[in-house]
């Protein structure tokens, strides 16, 4: 189907619900900010980490459902309304440590350029194709290597992405953007202070940091599992078509229902770049709704596992793959 017919299918699901909204706020919000505090609570209670370490996760669980509220927000798909949307916008975005301008600016540039080589570069993983990365020097190289490895990618790059990069504007961002990391980071602050008072700074930074780190982590992998797999659709831009991104070049991640819940549904992502004005709450419906999109890639939890060790695009081949692989190639010829 062109663009235009598929915006015609999709156009009934692309219409926010107030009661639904509402509902996310009480079911997920609401009940992250009381569990983070119970949490602190109990730490400050000196309750033993075997009851500490499960909460922490759950915690995070949270933290990555409220930050799909926020997502929403950014595409204005949550609310109907445009002025409730930046709203709750900003709010999510001091809950989950991330600046609403900003994200909102870097994820639209993603959504426009998923898919197109000659496009790279903003809200996306860093990704070299096979010629790109060998004509790098040594250090260059070293340094992609690293950046992909799972232990960086998944472990480290995550908390330290929240907690320090998304605290500064880049030497590029607006005004608007410069006023949006200061209503966030003093927000985040009043936050770290009330809850230093109530709990202690120890309770606070370390299950806050804890909290942040597990759904970092979760959050950078749900995003490399919808768009870095094998045959996944890279064209350069005089190839590259919108339609294509998103069906070919993003998965549908199938998720236990309990993980589809925590993660708001955005396993259903090929579905989110053909129409990003789909709420997270319509995006299952939708799927089994129009069968032309349960034709496409689909990673079962366990398959997607194996996804983390592919690093770098054949774009001769049209393949991601990884660096083993790679090097195989190599001493063979």
């Amino acid at each position: 189907m062109t663009r235009k017919e598929w915006n015609q299918q999709l156009k009934p699901f692309a219409t926010p619900s107030l009661k639904k909204a509402i509902s996310q706020i009480m079911n997920t919000v609401v009940v992250y900010i009381a569990l983070l505090m119970f949490t602190m609570y109990l730490y400050k209670a000196q309750v033993s980490w075997f009851v500490l370490i499960p909460l922490i996760i759950l915690n995070g669980l949270f933290m990555v459902r409220v930050f799909i509220l926020f997502h929403d927000c950014t595409h204005q798909s949550f609310t109907a309304s445009e002025k409730w949307n930046r709203r709750l916008g900003f709010f999510f975005g001091i809950l989950t440590f991330t600046s609403y301008p900003a994200w909102q600016k870097d994820h639209n540039i993603h959504h426009g350029a998923v898919g197109n080589l000659d496009r790279r570069g903003a809200g996306d993983i860093w990704t070299l194709t096979v010629e790109e990365y060998k004509a790098q020097p040594v250090l260059m190289k070293g340094w992609y290597r690293l950046f992909r490895h799972p232990l960086f990618l998944f472990g480290v790059a995550p908390i330290f992405l929240f907690t320090i990069l998304q605290r500064f504007p880049t030497k590029h961002a607006s005004q608007k953007e410069h006023i949006g990391y200061v209503v966030t980071n003093v927000g985040i602050l009043v936050q770290a202070i009330v809850l230093s008072l109530m709990f202690g700074i120890e309770a606070y930074l370390l299950i806050q940091l804890s909290v942040m780190f597990v759904a970092g982590s979760i959050g950078v992998w749900m995003f490399y599992v919808q768009h870095q797999f094998e045959d996944v659709y890279w064209e350069e831009a005089s190839e590259w078509n919108s339609v294509d991104a998103a069906l070919k070049g993003s998965t549908f991640y199938q998720l236990p229902s309990i993980l589809e819940w925590f993660s708001g549904y955005i396993g259903y992502h090929h579905i989110h770049h053909l129409n990003s004005r789909i709420p997270n709450y319509h995006l299952k419906k939708c799927y089994y709704s129009i069968n032309e999109l349960q034709d496409v890639k689909t990673v079962g939890f366990k398959e997607s596992l194996k996804l983390a060790l592919l690093q770098i695009y054949d774009q001769k081949r049209k393949r991601l793959i990884s660096f083993q692989e790679l090097k195989l190639r190599e001493n063979y010829n």
